[in-house]
């Protein structure tokens, strides 16, 4: 899959779960949070698609997804995040 491809359906991973993703200005790189009850994901719009998409994945990758159908080229991006984030 292509990068943009993978961004696409992580994104669409977020908004199965019940996440609505703001892409923001700021002095930060990005995660998850609560708001108001409302289940958020904020990521600075300067990054290229590359760390949005790891960032993407690493948030994922501590939740129980396992539940959920995600394309398997997905899953392993997911994966593989996870395994360098542990490094």
């Amino acid at each position: 899959m292509k990068k943009q491809e993978i961004l696409a359906e992580l994104e669409t991973l977020a908004k199965e779960l019940g996440y609505k993703i703001r892409y923001e200005l700021g002095d930060f790189s990005g995660g998850s949070c609560l708001l108001n009850s409302e289940k958020l994901i904020l990521i600075n719009k300067r990054l290229p698609p590359e760390i949005r998409m790891a960032t993407l994945a690493r948030i994922f990758s501590d939740m129980d997804i396992n539940s959920v159908f995600i394309k398997p080229a997905v899953r392993e991006y997911i994966e593989d995040e996870k395994a360098r984030q542990n490094l």
